[in-house]
């Protein structure tokens, strides 16, 4: 099979997968922080504020796992 990068173990198709993995990273940690901020607001009764922070926080995890994923893509 093709290779795609300098890594003679992994083929193409593997590499394909870890490539569309990091959208679906980024599109669920932002959807669990939403939900988590916004469970946590209907419970409490703090309107917007902790489904703010929350989505900024999954937003932040979404980058750092793609960062994460791009250093391991560059060794």
């Amino acid at each position: 099979m093709k290779k795609l990068s300098n890594d003679p173990e992994k083929p193409l198709f593997r590499q394909f997968l870890e490539a569309s993995s990091v959208g679906i990273h980024l599109v669920i940690s932002t959807f669990v922080g939403l939900a988590i901020g916004y469970g946590l607001d209907k419970l409490l009764g703090t309107s917007p504020y902790l489904t703010v922070i929350f989505l900024i926080i999954g937003i932040v995890a979404g980058f750092r796992e793609l960062i994460r994923i791009a250093k391991k893509q560059d060794k």
